[in-house]
């Protein structure tokens, strides 16, 4: 359920971004024309070698008057430029009404004779005097290309004279930013050039332009004569804006000479004179965008956004958030957290390296949220589940194991989850004398339930102390044990010395008890060591933490066998094994369990000291020999010598050992009896 949950979450916010991301909307195409920016605004600056500007500035209209002037003072402009053997002079000024101070055909006179572009403009309104130019078509290019209403274009003098007319107005993106010019625009079946590639049509001489379109759009346009022109499906450019330009003012006209050979645009700066739109880079003069864009033309750098390029964003944003879902659910946090830093940067870098190397214009915002939503919410997501898969573990064995075992399963839950296989120490407990302790009680069934907790907190307190686990409580019996899932590579002398220290807590238990007037309890044990398989068993409704295996069930009938015996403390051969110089053992006997057919050893252990009787031990170990060799008198008679040995606490044992003796007296016993005894109950 765990896997499912953070899996689908976190899946399906890779999936809504990378709709996001696909639906294109307003909001994706801003952040995608942003991030455009800041790699404009990481580009190295250019100075032009080929244009220039002369500025009707303050200090022009100091010289020769407020703004608009006659225009015979900027036919004397163009005559002083064309003195200095400029180039293309470019006026993007709209002449779209007579000069009221009779300058035209001073004007006229300038534009026909001495290469002048001028402008015209494109409107939502207006229709009047607009100039469209000629088109050689490949396919019809006209649905892609950028549509006016109208086009307020200069008186018809000036527009037959002029060498080129072109759109001066931009297009603005969704944010009011200008990032591309539009080099062909149209109105019905008109086609109208902007001046940027009017100029370039005018230094080539051509009359005319050629385009190709495909179902994708404006696929190619050129200038006859000139190299193709990249741009992209609605014939715009992008407008790179790392250039400067040489300036000067109108009213130095002995500068002139500077500007020979470069094509010269003729620009209003002055301020209130002129609109200042917004770039990439901030503030720019109106003029700019044509300067830019036919600087762009000229260098053969124009910037492009492949084909290609959305696709790859696209795949990108939903890839790297997938693979952050993988990385967030099953690597470690530091891991997951570099593949964040290192996909980011990654993209990023990729994006700066298109752009440095090829001009284009990778986006790096969706990929970029994509990581960032993804990872945050994968990660939180896997901090928060483990989180609560912390507290379930430790509010499921808080009190079943000690502070350290439950650290350990909250840093590592597959120890739960996947289970195990390994070597432990099982022991089973069960409490004697309930009965009269619960006749005691009478109908208090709410006192003996608190008897009976604190009977339970007392066995369990030193298995908690020793890092063993309480696997479960089965009415006034337990189970608990040891090497799992902590390791203990002492687990069986761990086990035996819990079993010591257990029946200590029911002395301390049974102080209590009697000075409360109640009767005493005991308890038996039994511990085995063997194989067991351990991990959270159940159903899907219902399940728990659980050990099963032989070694198991060995122990459990090895602790049914206490009250036979009159033992409080069993210990199976396998934990004998390797415990028997730490502690002071007797043997019990050898025994088939029930279910079994070859016997084992059984042990009870007295003290964790190994010699505290060796005499009576020497005794012990006689009387058992005899035993096997069908001496029973003997060995029934060093029962009674043993009888009152080991301070009183295996009376029980010898009386039941001597009632087998005289029974085994009466039985015929095969050839090969070896002395095991086979249960015939658990």
């Amino acid at each position: 359920m765990r896997i499912f949950t953070h899996w689908t979450l976190a899946f399906v916010t890779v999936c809504l971004v990378t709709l996001f991301h696909y639906n294109n909307n307003y909001i994706v195409e801003t952040a995608r024309l942003k991030s455009f920016d800041l790699l404009q605004q990481s580009d190295k600056i250019v100075h032009s070698q080929d244009i220039a500007v002369v500025t009707i500035d303050e200090a022009a209209l100091e010289k020769y008057g407020q703004w608009p002037w006659k225009r015979s003072i900027l036919a004397g402009i163009i005559w002083e430029l064309r003195q200095a053997d400029v180039g293309i002079i470019v006026l993007p000024i709209l002449f779209s009404e007579y000069d009221r101070l009779d300058g035209d055909q001073e004007l006229l006179n300038a534009i026909a004779d001495n290469g002048v572009v001028i402008g015209q403009n494109g409107s939502f309104t207006a229709n009047k005097n607009g100039v469209p130019r000629g088109v050689a078509k490949i396919n019809d290019p006209l649905p892609f290309l950028f549509e006016w209403e109208g086009m307020l274009g200069p008186i018809p003098e000036f527009g037959e004279n002029a060498d080129g007319v072109g759109v001066l107005n931009t297009v603005p993106e969704l944010d009011g930013v200008v990032r591309r010019l539009p080099l062909l625009m149209r109105i019905g079946d008109d086609i109208y050039p902007s001046i940027a590639i009017e100029t370039i049509r005018v230094a080539v001489g051509e009359p005319s332009y050629q385009v190709k379109s495909n179902e994708g759009g404006i696929d190619k346009m050129r200038v006859p004569g000139y190299p193709i022109i990249q741009t992209d499906s609605n014939a715009r450019v992008w407008l790179r804006w790392n250039k400067t330009f040489d300036s000067i003012s109108a009213s130095e006209i002995n500068r002139f000479h500077e500007l020979a050979g470069k094509t010269v645009i003729v620009g209003v700066t002055a301020d209130g004179l002129t609109n200042i739109i917004a770039s990439p880079k901030g503030g720019q003069y109106n003029y700019m965008p044509s300067a830019v864009s036919l600087q762009n033309i000229l260098d053969g750098d124009t910037i492009s956004r492949p084909y290609w390029a959305f696709l790859a964003e696209l795949g990108t944003t939903f890839s790297v958030g997938f693979l952050i879902v993988i990385l967030g659910r099953f690597a470690p946090y530091w891991l997951a957290g570099l593949s964040i830093i290192l996909f980011g940067s990654g993209v990023v870098y990729a994006s700066w390296y298109a752009w440095t190397n090829y001009l284009f214009l990778i986006d790096v915002t969706m990929p970029m949220l994509s990581i960032v939503l993804v990872g945050l919410h994968s990660i939180f997501l896997r901090f928060v589940l483990e989180f609560f898969e912390k507290q379930k573990i430790k509010k499921q064995f808080a009190g079943y194991a000690s502070p350290t075992v439950v650290r350990m399963l909250q840093e590592n839950p597959k120890l739960i989850k996947d289970g195990m296989k390994k070597e432990v120490s099982i022991c089973f407990s069960d409490l004697r004398g309930f009965t009269p302790l619960g006749e005691s009680f009478g109908d208090d069934v709410k006192g003996l339930t608190n008897i009976m907790n604190g009977y339970m907190d007392a066995i369990t307190q030193p298995v908690l102390d020793m890092d063993g686990m309480i696997i479960k409580y089965i009415g006034d019996a337990s189970m608990h044990v040891h090497n799992a899932p902590i390791d203990d590579p002492e687990h069986p002398y761990t086990a035996v010395h819990c079993g010591l220290e257990m029946l200590k807590a029911v002395e301390k238990f049974n102080e209590k008890l009697e000075k409360d007037g109640r009767p005493r309890v005991g308890m038996g044990a039994g511990i085995n060591t063997g194989l067991g398989y351990l991990g959270e068993m159940g159903s899907t409704q219902r399940h728990s933490y659980d050990v099963l295996g032989d070694s198991v069930s060995t122990a459990a009938r090895i602790e049914s066998k206490c009250k036979e015996y009159g033992c409080v403390l069993l210990i199976g051969e396998n934990t004998y094994e390797r415990t028997k110089d730490d502690f002071f053992y007797l043997k019990v006997d050898d025994l088939a369990v029930k279910g079994k057919t070859v016997g084992i050893g059984i042990w009870t252990v007295l003290d964790d000291v190994k010699h505290a009787y060796n005499t009576s031990q020497k005794y012990h170990m006689q009387m058992h020999e005899e035993y096997k060799k069908q001496n029973f008198d003997e060995a029934i008679r060093l029962c009674d010598q043993l009888y009152n040995n080991f301070d009183g606490r295996m009376e029980g044992y010898y009386d039941m050992w001597k009632e087998r003796c005289e029974f085994m007296k009466t039985q015929p016993l095969p050839a090969d009896w070896n002395g095991v005894f086979v249960a015939t109950t658990k």
